[in-house]
């Protein structure tokens, strides 16, 4: 199955040489799609000339910063129209592992929606201070508890999709644009009825860099659930399950 890994940046200037280099090693077979909000470092420029020299590597160059989400759906909607099969994604701080590509890639040929989870198999965080702990574990707690989601992780941002749950939301319709996205996007699966399945990663604080995480986007977070509940007529299950490939 053809397989890309969508990898959003700004001003990732150290780190996009080496992920490029860590992705491909792990996953040869799969390619990258590095979608840069006009990086004022350089990061935009230094990813076209890694791409000149490695075929595997494309870059989307957006306008202006619009915030995760929208560079996440603008990178699906390239991934669509390019004919891939497997859509992951990753951020490009190394807090994602890309050693865990290929546990998510062989999860993705049995469940339709795999996350890579952070809270399996106990918690599987490091660096991070105690209150971002506390944050992190309570907000996948409230998003259970409000929308029904049975998973652990709802928030994390290492995930891999199978092209049908992309064709089969709206993206056009995925109203956030911050942290929210990740919950909206797995609620928008689970209450389609695709099969969703969770593999334990590391979690490790970004390398370099600084963190994109405010206060407005852990409150944008929490009115989106709200939201996502209200939106499916407060209800905490999907009206039909689907087996893995999208068939209910």
């Amino acid at each position: 199955m053809k397989a890309l890994i969508v990898i959003p940046t700004y001003d990732e200037r150290e780190n996009v040489a080496a992920m490029a280099e860590a992705v491909l090693a792990e996953v040869p077979s799969a390619n990258i799609l590095f979608a840069d909000d006009n990086s004022p470092d350089g990061t935009g420029q230094l990813l076209d000339e890694i791409a000149s020299r490695e075929p595997r590597v494309s870059v989307m160059h957006r306008d202006k910063k619009e915030g995760l989400g929208r560079a996440y759906i603008a990178g699906f909607k390239w991934a669509l129209a390019h004919g891939y099969d497997l859509i992951c994604e990753m951020d490009c701080d190394f807090s994602h592992d890309p050693k865990a590509l290929p546990s998510l890639l062989a999860a993705a040929r049995e469940a339709d929606l795999v996350l890579g989870s952070r809270y399996i198999g106990g918690i599987r965080v490091m660096n991070w201070p105690m209150g971002r702990l506390l944050l992190s574990t309570g907000a996948a707690k409230y998003v259970k508890l409000i929308t029904g989601m049975p998973v652990n992780d709802p928030t994390g941002g290492f995930k891999c999709f199978r092209r049908e749950v992309l064709e089969a939301i709206d993206l056009d319709k995925i109203a956030s644009s911050g942290y929210s996205f990740q919950i909206e996007m797995t609620h928008a699966a689970w209450m389609k009825g695709f099969a969703i399945t969770e593999v334990p990663i590391m979690f490790e604080d970004r390398r370099a860099g600084q963190s994109k995480m405010s206060s407005g986007i852990a409150r944008e977070a929490v009115v989106m659930v709200l939201k996502l509940w209200a939106r499916c007529g407060f209800r905490r299950s999907p009206r039909v399950r689907k087996d893995a490939g999208g068939k209910a």
